[in-house]
């Protein structure tokens, strides 16, 4: 069984709104967040990470933000191609860890459901998805709320039964 690594990160800035998508999670708060498509940071992250495990370049590459096909799309539908496109190489989703960079809004009830989420579109069990957030104590641009990042990693399989 061969097995590859990968880390993704990605950020996007606070802006209008009333409401942000986080792991294909919708959170109610006091702002949204500025982007060609729904602006998920947790599954840009994640989709960076398999894609770079698998040596598929990034998300930029595949969903550019210049292509107009991409406007407002739902990221769980840019998470579900990507997985297409390892399993066409023959590589399955061995497990990911998440950490969400947010001083606001408070997402700790919001773990359940984006595991949840992330796990049906990646095709393994939910104990095969970790999800975490955390504060920068006030430091930097997520600390002054004026942007949201995430980090994630991800193990993929080839020869092998995903988890």
């Amino acid at each position: 069984m061969t097995m590859r690594i990968g880390h993704g990160y990605d950020v996007h800035a606070c802006g209008q709104g009333n409401q942000i998508v986080l792991g294909g999670t919708t959170i109610e708060c006091d702002f949204g967040l500025i982007a060609h498509s729904d602006g998920d940071v947790v599954l840009h992250a994640l989709c960076d990470a398999l894609l770079g495990a698998a040596g598929l370049g990034d998300i930029g590459h595949h969903f550019p933000d210049t292509d107009e096909q991409f406007r407002g799309v739902d990221s769980r539908v840019l998470l579900q191609t990507v997985v297409s496109k390892l399993a066409q190489q023959g590589w399955s989703v061995g497990n990911v860890d998440i950490t969400v960079v947010a001083q606001a809004p408070r997402l700790s009830e919001h773990i359940g459901s984006m595991q949840v989420h992330i796990a049906s579109d990646l095709g393994v069990d939910v104990g095969a998805v970790n999800v975490k957030a955390t504060t920068t104590e006030r430091l930097g641009f997520e600390g002054r709320s004026e942007g949201i990042a995430s980090y994630a990693v991800a193990l993929i399989v080839q020869g092998g039964d995903s988890a």
